[in-house]
């Protein structure tokens, strides 16, 4: 049950934008994920710089997915999801808000920052108009690329995420703002995204299994989201 107080939801009234944003973010995130994970079934991502080089060249929207640039957009949503949860649990669990929106925070900074999307674009475009004895030295570029972009920068991004995920769940589960389902949900999308992806098969098993309660904690989560924002609180007296 959602034990939201009449007095927490007259505290969120000023957040309305927010708890909507927040709501639309959590449906959008759910769509795109879905929408990436067809393509990659659809079309698998290349296995080299030369595959990229080669998608970019002849199917730049392809190649720009393949290098996530949908999950780019899909962290900026959920970014907005996090900031939404940090103003429903802000006035019970502070410091644990505060926390796991500053590591959200620090993980999409190092995210973004490193993914490679359109700078593979560019390569691409200046390796076909490069002569033949340029191009080693566009492709180890290349290489450099996806080496930094699946390197640091993309493990503190998952750890830190994951992190974020659990501490939201556990600050949820203490305060029942949203509601029990929502809590386990993220608890459980948070111990599967302990493991990074790029860990081997485990990581990629355990990133894919970490995807549907995600799916299922937004949809709920917009749905608890939509309602304290557009439903006014009881009257008190």
């Amino acid at each position: 049950m959602d034990e939201t107080s009449a007095a927490d939801r007259l505290a969120l009234l000023p957040w309305r934008g927010a708890l909507l944003t927040g709501a639309a973010a959590a449906l959008g995130s759910v769509g795109l994920i879905l929408v990436q994970v067809v393509v990659f079934a659809i079309h698998p991502p290349p296995d080299t710089v030369e595959g990229y080089v080669d998608l970019m060249s002849h199917n730049p929207l392809l190649g720009l997915v393949s290098l996530d640039l949908v999950l780019s957009v899909n962290n900026v949503l959920v970014a907005l999801v996090y900031l939404a949860l940090v103003v429903v649990l802000w006035r019970r669990a502070r410091s644990t808000a505060a926390i796991a929106g500053a590591l959200v925070v620090l993980g999409m900074a190092s995210y973004l920052a490193s993914n490679p999307s359109v700078d593979m674009l560019l390569l691409a475009r200046e390796y076909a108009a490069a002569p033949a004895t340029a191009r080693p030295a566009l492709l180890a570029a290349g290489e450099v690329l996806l080496g930094s972009w699946r390197g640091t920068a993309f493990l503190t991004y998952y750890i830190l995420n994951g992190i974020a995920l659990l501490l939201v769940g556990l600050a949820l589960i203490r305060t029942r703002a949203l509601g029990r389902a929502v809590a386990w949900w993220a608890l459980v999308s948070g111990i599967f995204m302990l493991v990074p992806s790029t860990f081997g098969t485990l990581g990629l098993v355990m990133s894919l299994l970490s995807l549907f309660p995600w799916c299922v904690m937004c949809v709920l989560v917009a749905r608890r989201l939509w309602f304290l924002a557009s439903r006014p609180p009881p009257a008190t007296r």
